[in-house]
């Protein structure tokens, strides 16, 4: 455990070095929390706005620094080093898997304070099934970073498929744009992505909804296990 603590604490110092993940997963969501809750002029609109921006840091560390450390790590042979040495590879990637979900999480947060206590958001929902809902969505997204590090050949591969599925997510899946928005081309095509189903759990466990989200849930479900599947199959140390 110990060991653990070590890689976890040095895996945050070394984020200091480039803040691309605090960025994108950290001030961007707040930034974005800040001009739309300006622009939300009912609590309803607050809250489902709220449900939606708060998935920006999980996808961020999900698609994006998740894959490119992983890539980075294996094309620089730093897996390939720590197996002559006491500490397994495992190990440090479960620490780095474990950095990446304690920024989504301290981004999700963030962005709540800033909705309750800067535009008076109530929250209608329940905190916990909420909470609940949030970890599904992470860990599903988390999965489809592991698989495109596990199955990219090149860290510049695997930046060119992080950025792209991030931009996707980030302007189709309604966690910037208003699904309701996008033409009907675009929402068919967003139907893919999973953060889309992700965001529609996450708003109907902050209004407070009936549930009714089961194939939301199913493809969730059905994503993360083919990509944690995968992505132990397929993943290469060196």
């Amino acid at each position: 455990m110990r060991t653990f603590w070590l890689l976890y604490v040095a895996e945050f110092k070394l984020s200091f070095r480039e803040m691309s993940s605090f960025i994108f997963g950290l001030f961007l969501p707040v930034g974005i929390m800040v001009i739309m809750g300006y622009l939300s002029t009912t609590n309803e609109e607050l809250v489902t706005t709220f449900a939606a921006v708060a998935t920006l840091g999980l996808v961020s560390t999900g698609v994006m620094s998740l894959p490119l450390s992983l890539s980075s790590y294996r094309e620089k042979k730093v897996l390939k080093r720590y197996k002559v040495t006491p500490i397994s590879p495992v190990q440090l990637l479960v620490a780095h898997v474990f950095y990446c979900f304690s920024l989504s999480i301290l981004s999700m947060f963030a962005v709540f304070f800033v909705a309750t206590f800067g535009f008076n958001m109530i929250f209608p929902g329940s905190i916990g099934f909420f909470l609940i809902s949030y970890l599904f969505v992470m860990i599903s997204i988390h999965s489809i970073g592991m698989l495109i590090a596990s199955t990219s050949p090149r860290e510049k591969t695997t930046a060119a498929m992080s950025s792209l599925l991030f931009f996707s997510m980030f302007l189709l899946s309604g966690a910037t744009i208003p699904f309701d928005l996008l033409p009907s081309v675009l929402q068919s095509i967003a139907q893919f992505l999973p953060l889309t189903h992700g965001i529609e759990l996450l708003q109907g466990q902050a209004l407070g909804s009936p549930f009714t989200s089961y194939s939301s849930l199913l493809l969730l479900l059905v994503n993360t296990t083919i990509a944690t599947t995968l992505s132990l199959r397929f993943f290469r140390w060196e």
